[in-house]
């Protein structure tokens, strides 16, 4: 039983919300310490790395727990005041973590309560107190742009009206078969300042959605020129593609290693070709470019529980500001936002949009309830969080407080200025695995829609980049920036030591993407990363409803 005194109030642990169960560790906790909360001198039972949490009061199984307000799941045991909240004894009120070794059966049968929950709109309270009320969130974000001049930029003008930060000229795999030829042609051009990048699509067959993703990636606004490169024997529609990107007015060409002779000859005519394409696009018209020109993306990867203190939240002040100023913002994935159905809802800037949101959050669920458990990984356990509505209140938080303008696939662009919810999960009973293996593959999807930047908040840790758009990391945890510096863009970890306020750090994201969008190279561009990934999927056709 866990010693309760009654003291003096000490920081050691952090209430955020007055609804909440549980309190969450701001610094590391050793076992057997003595911490100050709210009035109560708490013994802690076991240690605990920062992030993670414990019971506020006494809480009998069965119980709900709440964190930023929301309920996050329930108690499968008796806990003690002071005693850790995690696998042991609270289990999610939808589908089950995915455990080293498999899902854990003895959650058995949850989706489909989770998803009765996600139907009726009653899985989780009515505010998410981490992200900010949105009247306010709006017109602080309103008082920034005005106080603050926005340096202009220019960008690469293109034939559709569009502009690009970047003026990359992509060498184009069409099968996997022609993926070293690619990669040859382009290392001819290396170093990390190289604007020549290798991207392509892995699969002999054919695929709707990989057609229209590697479409949208080659015409692209930071993108000039491509080099498409095949086997020849492949179902992939060359013909199709080329055509596409050449009604852009970009430069084009194509080869086929079967009909140049194969890799020597194939090789030696691309990087022949790819100096004719660099030619070409360095004559490319740059023009001024505003705020309201822009696509940003956001995505979390790595995460753990500071994600939802600093980093996440900080993207969404950015968000405000961005959106605010007239840009697209693009947040994702539906299947780590199980639980804020109804957040969604509400901040839909119609009755239409609204039940569309809702309605991909219930497609997520059914989708991996079919694979088993949750979009929630061992990393992401040891982070801290323990149930999928907890690591969504988190990813919830990059989408700050504007009101959202609607729903998107890959490859589809936001039609105007606002906010988008990008929806990454398949339509349909799984065919190919998991909707996306690795962040990488989200990475490319929010490309696919056109983001110039993509926003990348990490708690445990990533190193990855993009081709195509640079990549701005944002590190929530600080034990992980003092590990990971020289990856990093943004330390977001401050926030939690008090050196920085969410809104500081929020202005300087809003900051780091005009820098970036006037050619300050990122961590993970200055590095060299060029990660690129693309595979299969099935998606429906957007009702004209889902689009403000």
């Amino acid at each position: 039983m866990t010693n309760v005194t009654q003291q003096t109030t000490s920081p050691r642990l952090m209430r955020l919300h007055p609804d909440d169960d549980c309190l969450v560790a701001i610094r590391p906790l050793r076992s057997g310490e003595t911490v100050l909360v709210e009035g109560a001198s708490v013994e802690v039972e076991a240690d605990m790395p920062v992030g993670h949490k414990v019971a506020s009061r006494f809480l009998a199984a069965g119980e709900p727990v709440r964190k930023c307000g929301a309920v996050i799941g329930r108690t499968t045991a008796d806990v003690d005041v002071g005693s850790p909240l995690h696998l042991h004894n609270l289990e999610s009120n939808y589908l089950p973590a995915h455990l080293v070794g498999g899902a854990d059966a003895g959650q058995a049968g949850l989706a489909a309560e989770g998803r009765a929950l996600v139907a009726s709109g009653h899985g989780t309270s009515t505010a998410l107190p981490a992200v900010a009320d949105g009247a306010e969130a709006r017109r602080r974000a309103h008082e920034a742009n005005q106080a603050q001049s926005v340096p202009g930029f220019v960008g690469y003008l293109r034939s559709d009206g569009r502009k690009g930060i970047r003026n990359h000229l992509l060498v184009v795999y069409l099968v996997e078969c022609a993926h070293h030829v690619a990669r040859e042609i382009a290392n001819g051009f290396g170093g990390p300042e190289s604007s020549v990048e290798v991207i392509g699509f892995p699969g002999c067959y054919p695929n709707e959605y990989a057609q229209r993703v590697l479409t949208a990636l080659c015409t692209h606004p930071n993108v000039g020129g491509c080099l498409l490169v095949s086997l020849g024997c492949e179902s992939f529609d060359r013909r199709a593609l080329r055509d596409a990107v050449k009604a852009t007015g970009r430069w084009v060409e194509s080869l086929v290693i079967q009909h140049e002779g194969g890799t020597v000859r194939t090789v030696n005519s691309g990087r022949a070709l790819v100096e004719e394409g660099l030619a070409q696009i360095a004559s490319v018209e740059r023009v001024p470019m505003e705020v309201a020109e822009l696509v940003v993306g956001t995505i979390c990867g790595g995460s753990d529980s500071t994600s939802l203190l600093t980093a996440n939240p900080a993207v969404g002040r950015a968000f405000d500001r961005l959106v605010a100023a007239g840009a697209r913002c693009i947040f994702e994935e539906t299947g780590e936002l199980i639980g804020c159905e109804e957040h969604l809802r509400s901040r839909a800037m119609s009755r239409e949009i609204g039940e569309e949101l809702a309605a991909r959050v219930v497609k997520a669920a059914v989708y991996y309830e079919a694979l088993g458990h949750a979009s929630i990984a061992p990393g992401n356990l040891a982070g801290g969080l323990t149930t999928i509505e907890e690591k969504s209140i988190g990813a919830y938080a990059k989408s700050g407080s504007s009101a959202i303008s609607g729903v998107i696939e890959p490859g589809e662009l936001p039609v105007a200025g606002g906010l988008y919810l990008l929806d990454v999960v398949p339509d349909g009973p799984p065919q190919f695995g998991y909707p996306n293996i690795n962040d990488t593959t989200e990475v490319v999807e929010l490309i696919a829609c056109g983001s110039h930047v993509v926003l990348f908040t990490t708690g445990r840790g990533s190193v990855v980049g993009s081709v195509i758009s640079p990549v701005v990391k944002v590190c929530a945890n600080p034990e992980t920036y003092q590990r990971m510096s020289d990856d990093m863009d943004v330390d977001a970890g401050r926030i939690l030591l008090g050196a920085a306020s969410l809104d500081n750090v929020g202005d300087e994201i809003f900051d780091l993407v005009i820098a970036t969008a006037t050619g300050a190279p990122t961590r993970s561009e200055a590095l060299g990363h060029r990660e690129f990934q693309l595979g299969y999927k099935v998606f429906r056709s957007l009702e004209p409803s889902c689009l403000a």
